[in-house]
């Protein structure tokens, strides 16, 4: 699994980088992305609407958000 550490980022920084780093993901892996934008949260259900990939998890702990995003094949 894939870490983005995109905590401090504002958006769109944080979807921005999520899709440059999933391009160095293999179809069926994952990717985790750690956030402290609280817009985030829509910004990411979007774009795995949009892109085709599957959004496994997402929760808030601490003020930080964490996504668990599958690439799609």
């Amino acid at each position: 699994m894939a870490e983005l550490d995109a905590r401090g980022l504002n958006c769109p920084l944080p979807i921005l980088k999520a899709k440059k780093a999933l391009k160095d993901v293999a179809a069926g892996d994952t990717l985790k992305v750690l956030s402290t934008d609280p817009g985030s949260v829509n910004d990411f259900e979007s774009f795995c609407r949009t892109t085709g990939n599957e959004l496994l998890e997402s929760g808030e702990e601490g003020g930080i958000f964490t996504y668990l995003i599958k690439k799609s094949g």
